[in-house]
């Protein structure tokens, strides 16, 4: 929820466009559905016999494993043939009353039954984060003989075990627009989605969409990844984030620090390639951060930015330890009533 503010954050500061903050809103928003659509399912971990347990990555991203979301996404194609074998909620409360006052026991069973009623109903509500959520696209302008587009896609990458977003600005020189184009688009959302894994690097993606697509011109691709999410309480990562919040020893609700990175890669210049006998095409040359931290092996991008959202009282623990790396991390620091401060 504190992630839409912040995007309101930057977006006043002009560090993310509406378009940009609309997008990134949209799919935080459906996250929290999917979030939620979860915590129904296992409410009653541990208490009902029939009650699984949520698995998720303690030691990695801090978020429930992609397994979950996958098998969240069957459940919902099915979701309302569950439905329509369940008591109503009403149904339901009425039974738990008559089995408080009459047997004076707690109706658990009753309570499970509910928590998955409440798990259908979300899924069947749609509009949910889900493993695979299929690229999208705007027009944006035109320029001389081509029209501007973006798309945006995202993902719940596999291999990280967290939720990343894509946004794509192109520019289209074929004859048809891009998306009344039944031949091209197709294509393109195939490729983007099959491409769309944290192991590889954007300047390995926007290459290869360049290659694949003669008429498509990307000019900027970026990538979000939400996450990982640290608490001193629930997981167990290694890193001065941990230390910070052991130290913080922040009351229940505000035990947690949420890392995001955005990576950026932008084109440069415009060369051109023989394309056939006769023919050329414009081929991209992307920037790339020659003074990376690591080198330009590891980043595969113009530029990397790490931000970290957290309560107050953990913020004042992380700047009482001061641990090294943290100077150049965005900080928003979110109070009880939901202010964001950013301090870098």
């Amino acid at each position: 929820s504190h992630m839409t503010r912040v995007a309101g954050v930057m977006q006043a500061e002009g560090r993310l466009s509406s378009d940009d903050s609309e997008i990134l809103t949209r799919y935080v928003t459906a996250l929290t559905f999917t979030f939620r659509a979860l915590g129904h399912k296992y409410m009653f971990a541990g208490r009902a016999s029939r009650a699984g347990t949520l698995t998720f990555d303690k030691r990695e991203s801090g978020f429930p494993i992609a397994a979950e979301v996958l098998e969240m996404a069957n459940d919902a194609a099915q979701a309302r043939k569950h439905l329509s074998g369940m008591p109503s909620q009403l149904a339901l409360k009425e039974q738990m009353v008559a089995r408080i006052v009459g047997d004076q026991e707690i109706p658990t069973k009753l309570q499970f039954t509910m928590s998955q009623r409440l798990y259908y109903e979300e899924l069947a509500k749609g509009d949910l984060f889900w493993a695979k959520n299929d690229p999208e696209i705007m027009w944006t302008g035109d320029e001389e003989d081509r029209k501007k587009f973006r798309l945006h896609w995202a993902v719940y990458d596999s291999d990280l075990n967290m939720p990343t977003i894509y946004i794509l600005d192109l520019e289209d020189s074929g004859r048809k627009p891009l998306p009344k184009d039944d031949r091209r688009w197709p294509e393109v959302q195939a490729h983007l989605m099959a491409q769309a894994m944290g192991s590889l690097k954007l300047i390995t993606i926007a290459r290869g969409f360049d290659q694949d697509f003669d008429d498509l011109h990307p000019k900027r691709l970026r990538r979000f990844h939400l996450g990982p999410m640290y608490s001193s309480a629930f997981t167990e990562q290694d890193g001065p984030l941990r230390s910070v919040l052991e130290q913080a020893k922040a009351p229940a609700g505000e035990d947690w620090a949420l890392v995001w990175t955005v990576e950026d890669l932008q084109s440069d210049k415009v060369t051109k390639e023989k394309s056939g006998w006769f023919g050329t095409v414009d081929r991209e040359v992307f920037a790339l951060d020659m003074f990376a931290e690591h080198g330009v092996s590891d980043i595969g991008a113009t530029s990397m930015d790490r931000a970290v959202i957290m309560p107050q009282r953990p913020y004042q623990a992380l700047e009482d330890l001061d641990p090294p790396g943290f100077s150049r991390v965005r900080k928003f620091v979110v109070s009880p009533q939901g202010r964001v401060l950013s301090y870098l």
